[in-house]
């Protein structure tokens, strides 16, 4: 039985019979045409190849791990030389795949590709730099992948721009537009003569990531408003760089403004909650986006979540006070621990506390006093099982990959507590793709 195209993936998708997770049974290095001159190599992160007069251009690039299949993809379908390649914004997944590229025009003789990309791009890759351990880390633990190792070095764009910037390559034209919203750096394209928009990661076919819990601000408003912007321009193609495209003027508008709406729900909720003197904790457990909404097949909880996006726009307009008081200066963590663990009889007293909340469901509240237990007595193994108990059982129910990330990360902890082991070791190569 013949592979589905991706546009009749697409389609499958959008009807429900699917979900845009079953483009990664493409396989590395996969391309396929799916506008007029441009085309589709799907992966972590999907990069678009638009041929013209005398070359060929891309949006996005790919991650590290499969530049090269990329690289190759791409010389099947056309050995014009590579005139510009642009990046939707710094993320690592989208700005590693020109490296056979620049090989390629250095063994020629010729120019290099003009990298474009929008100007906060550079002091996003300072920022990695200063911050290349915790962001090492974090995403060790994001993506259960202990091989992961966090560049130092990037490729750096040949031209920056402010706010648009017009690339014309043969006989068309690529308009690039700097947009806020999961990332301050982002740049959509459109190709007009193809009416093909290419939003970057503004839109994701999943909940938006508009609340990452280990990463730095999201823009929710300013989201919505360019999903609101790109809904006019009147595209027929839509090629976002993670899950499937959307193909016809009428659903790419449904997409974008129904993903604008599910933001400002969100942000308006969690202001009625800041407004009437309310916490962040009471916004969390009280904020919920429309059932209207959250039931479509690009608005699922699989990589954020609304939770989590409840804290972020906390975080954009009020300060990190949570709305408690012991919380503005507090003890150590361990010290509050302690006394907890004094009151009720012992950290093991907390543990099999936490156990019992487990198995009565309320996961929430088990894994708060599986913590407390392990932070009472760090060397308590019975606590550390239970503990890794509580959180292994987290990640399993969980559905985005925030979640499960952090619940399973905390789970590695204590299993290597009791086997006296490091946490990398128990983690796990989780998404093989993302290996730098």
């Amino acid at each position: 039985m013949s592979q589905r195209s991706l546009l009749e993936l697409a389609d499958d998708c959008w009807q429900g019979r699917a979900t845009a997770s079953e483009i990664g049974r493409y396989g590395v290095g996969h391309l396929e045409e799916v506008a007029d001159g441009v085309a589709m190599v799907p992966g972590f992160g999907s990069a678009f190849p638009i041929r013209h007069e005398g070359g060929v251009s891309l949006f996005d690039t790919g991650p590290r791990p499969t530049a090269r299949a990329f690289f190759d993809a791409v010389r099947r379908w056309t050995p014009e030389p590579l005139h510009y390649a642009v990046y939707s914004h710094g993320h690592i997944d989208h700005v590693f795949g020109l490296g056979p590229f620049d090989e390629e025009a250095d063994q020629q003789g010729r120019s290099r590709p003009v990298v474009v990309a929008h100007e906060n791009v550079l002091p996003r890759f300072e920022r990695y730099q200063r911050t290349l351990g915790y962001n090492g880390i974090i995403n060790q633990r994001q993506f259960g992948n202990a091989r992961l190792r966090w560049p130092s070095t990037y490729r750096i764009p040949d031209v920056t721009y402010r706010r648009e910037h017009l690339i014309r390559a043969g006989e068309r034209e690529l308009r690039l537009t700097h947009q806020l919203g999961e990332t301050d750096d982002a740049t959509v394209g459109y190709l007009p003569d193809a009416k093909v928009l290419f939003p970057g990661d503004l839109f994701l076919w999943v909940t938006p990531n508009a609340g990452n819990p280990q990463k730095v601000q999201r823009y929710p408003v300013e989201w919505a408003h360019a999903l609101r912007w790109m809904a006019d321009l009147g595209a027929e193609v839509m090629l976002g760089s993670h899950g499937v495209p959307v193909v016809g003027a009428d659903r790419i508008r449904q997409a974008l403004e129904e993903t604008a709406a599910y933001l400002e729900t969100l942000v308006e909720q969690t202001l009625e909650v800041m407004n009437r003197g309310g916490t962040v904790l009471e916004a969390i457990h009280e904020v919920r986006p429309p059932a209207g909404l959250a039931d479509r097949p690009y608005l699922q909880p699989v990589y954020d979540e609304p939770e989590f996006v409840v804290r972020n726009t906390w975080r954009l307009y009020g300060g990190w006070y949570d709305g408690n008081p012991a919380h503005l200066k507090p003890a150590p963590e361990s010290a509050v621990a302690a006394e907890i663990a004094a009151l009720c009889g012992g950290a093991a007293a907390l543990a099999d506390r936490a156990a019992v909340l487990a198995e009565a469901g309320d996961h929430r509240l088990a894994g708060h006093l599986a913590q407390l237990a392990v932070l009472a007595s760090p060397e308590d193994a019975h606590a550390h099982e239970v503990r890794a108990a509580v959180f292994s059982t987290r990640a399993e129910q969980e559905l985005s990959t925030m979640s499960k990330g952090v619940f399973g990360w905390a789970a590695a902890e204590s299993r290597a507590a009791i086997a006296g082991t490091d946490t990398l070791e128990e983690v796990g190569t989780g998404n093989p793709h993302f290996t730098l």
